[in-house]
């Protein structure tokens, strides 16, 4: 069986309401629950990307929905970064499985006027200040956001092991110690400075220059 890092459970999940998922059955009322293991099924790894992603995502919803119950496939997806700079794809990706904004690749939707459809939500290259905005398709309403990283540093051993590790010199000893710090800095992020505003940032965003997709 599959196991990983106990702290996985810890991170906050994220509930949303999925129309299309309601519609064909695949979930009780089409409420779907996401947790940080979905996306590291997602990557086929855990970073500080991919932890990073899961709260940008996680805090743009909330910001967009308040008390609401988020909507799975009522919200567009703009990165900043063209989708093979940096970790952009992987962020991309994570905002996929978690708003099912897609890309042209996207469910292309159900019946003459192709409901529930999904494709060409997820656009790269947008301008924004942040990393990746979000932005309800029935309200209009934005909100850009932005993480540093640097505000949950690795601890200070990784200093020592990191080269090694990276450079395919480290020893068994050393590789243990290597994925200890590394998971150790996403274990922060997710469970210590998951509120932390110092790492995730959220603006107001009205992109009047930006059609809305159809609903």
């Amino acid at each position: 069986m599959m196991k990983f890092p106990s702290f996985f459970a810890e991170a906050p999940r994220l509930r949303v309401r999925d129309p299309l998922a309601a519609f064909l059955g695949a979930s009780e009322d089409g409420i779907l629950d996401y947790g940080y293991e979905d996306v590291v099924r997602l990557a086929g790894h855990s970073c500080p990307a991919v932890a990073g992603g899961y709260l940008m995502v996680i805090h743009g919803l909330s910001y967009l929905y308040d008390d609401e119950m988020p909507e799975r496939g009522g919200v567009e997806v703009f990165m900043r970064d063209e989708p093979d700079q940096g970790t952009t794809g992987v962020l991309a990706s994570v905002a996929t499985l978690l708003t099912g904004a897609a890309g042209e690749a996207g469910f292309g939707g159900i019946g003459p006027t192709r409901r529930f459809a999904r494709h060409d939500m997820l656009r790269f290259g947008a301008q924004i200040e942040g990393v990746m905005a979000l932005r309800r398709r029935d309200t209009g309403e934005g909100v850009v956001i932005d993480i540093d990283t640097g505000a949950v540093p690795h601890a200070a051993e990784m200093a020592a092991v990191m080269p090694r590790a990276i450079s395919g010199q480290g020893d068994a000893t050393e590789l243990g110690s290597f994925a200890a710090l590394w998971q150790d800095r996403v274990r922060r992020m997710l469970i210590e400075h998951a509120d932390d505003p110092k790492l995730i940032h959220l603006y107001d965003w009205v992109p009047e220059d930006v059609p809305l997709s159809p609903a």
